[in-house]
């Protein structure tokens, strides 16, 4: 008789694939940790053995490489190409097939540490961004329990598709949306066939409001001092609430900007693999920047998320040098600060606050933010300021605009 004999089945590398990839990556791709902070270039990318070694780090962490490919590549002689190097570079190309990062140019055949492939770079496609930051939603609103997505409502009601329960008599330029048992009741008197205006009554529902948002990232060099990183959560933040603006609010708009001894927007595409840098803090050209970009929307809702680690310690003279101190409250660096704040005011843009560290001088520059500003200021962690900045907007209520 023939006999069968099973074995346990063991998963090969080539099993896994782009999108499993993709999330082993998640922190490494947005961790502030991969870029050289002493030497910041705005246009710099990371490279492709930046990639390699962030996969061959992932599998290592999770016992997936075999033990005889690790000892190969143990022994194996410089310049050697391994069974583990040719694995990792095909994981590589999935990646790109997949459609999750896009080399500058092809890998070659060379392996790690011989040039070649080194030179490129990587970068991260919207399918990328768009991955990582669902990864991101998930991983903050998963401890919150059940959670209901709607959209920002307000104490008004008006004509619409969305019914709230309540009737009016329909004026016009209303939504024709008819409750009929309340109309036919009107016209029951005299007969449909002398339907007139006052007869109808349509159906209200919620006034749904829209909202310009623009984030603040601090990036100077604190954020990444003291033996922990605060940048990477603060990105992934940001990814986070753009996957939820642009998918339970398609009428929201959210754009970034990043703040150091001076400020910048930073496109979406960019913005899982932009660098901290040796920088002090210029919060006023932040505000500056942030309110250049809210006047541009016709939104009934405007705010500035500011999330920061530091108080403001520099700020651009008229001539465009950069004046520093960072120690304490400079009154002029104040001054330029909170003339911007009064500016958010007078233009109804309300500044939250979420502050990575309590020292009383950063608490006292928030408390004059928030007062001034009628904004809100959480003290958060890099573990829990995902969980505030996303909590924050999802429970946020806007009075209509007239």
């Amino acid at each position: 008789m023939h006999a069968t004999r099973y074995s346990r089945y063991e998963s090969s590398l080539e099993d896994i694939d782009a999108a499993d990839l993709m999330e082993m990556l998640g922190d490494a791709i947005t961790g502030a940790g991969a870029n050289d902070p002493w030497d910041p270039d705005p246009e710099a990318g990371q490279s492709l053995d930046d990639l390699y070694n962030a996969i061959q780090q992932a599998l290592l962490e999770r016992g997936l490489i075999p033990e005889d490919m690790i000892k190969e590549a143990q022994f194996a002689e410089p310049g050697q190409e391994t069974r583990l190097d040719q694995a990792i570079k095909r994981l590589m190309q999935k990646l790109q097939e997949g459609g999750f990062v896009r080399f500058t140019s092809a890998p070659g055949q060379a392996g790690p540490g011989e040039g070649g492939p080194l030179e490129s770079k990587f970068e991260v496609t919207g399918k990328g961004l768009d991955f990582l930051g669902y990864r991101a939603l998930r991983d903050v609103l998963g401890g919150l329990g059940k959670a209901s997505h709607g959209r920002h409502d307000t104490r008004d009601f008006a004509g619409g598709p969305e019914a709230s329960g309540e009737s009016k008599a329909y004026e016009f330029g209303d939504t024709l949306n008819l409750d009929v048992p309340e109309t036919l009741k009107n016209v029951a008197a005299h007969g449909l066939e002398n339907l007139e205006e006052p007869d109808l009554v349509v159906r209200l529902a919620e006034y749904q409001s829209s909202a310009a948002t623009v984030v603040m990232l601090d990036c100077s060099h604190s954020m990444i001092l003291y033996g922990e990183d605060r940048f990477t959560p603060a990105k992934q933040v940001a990814l986070a609430l753009a996957r939820l603006i642009r998918t339970q609010f398609p009428g929201d708009t959210v754009q970034f900007v990043l703040f150091h001894d001076t400020a910048e927007v930073v496109p979406l595409a960019k913005l899982a693999q932009v660098q901290v840098g040796p920088f002090h803090t210029n919060t006023a050209a932040g505000l500056r920047l942030a309110q250049a970009l809210l006047k541009r929307q016709n939104k009934d809702m405007k705010q500035i998320v500011m999330i920061t680690d530091g108080k403001p310690s520099c700020m651009t003279l008229p001539d465009g040098r950069v004046y520093q101190n960072a120690w304490g409250l400079d009154p002029l660096v104040m001054t330029a600060t909170l003339r911007e704040v009064a500016d958010c005011r007078r233009q109804g843009i309300q500044i939250n606050t979420f502050m990575l560290a309590r020292d009383p001088e950063l608490v006292s520059f928030v408390k004059r933010v928030t007062q001034m500003t009628r904004g809100k200021a959480y003290f958060t962690t890099p573990f829990n300021v995902g969980r505030y900045v996303l909590m924050d907007y999802l429970t946020k209520r806007v009075k209509t605009v007239n």
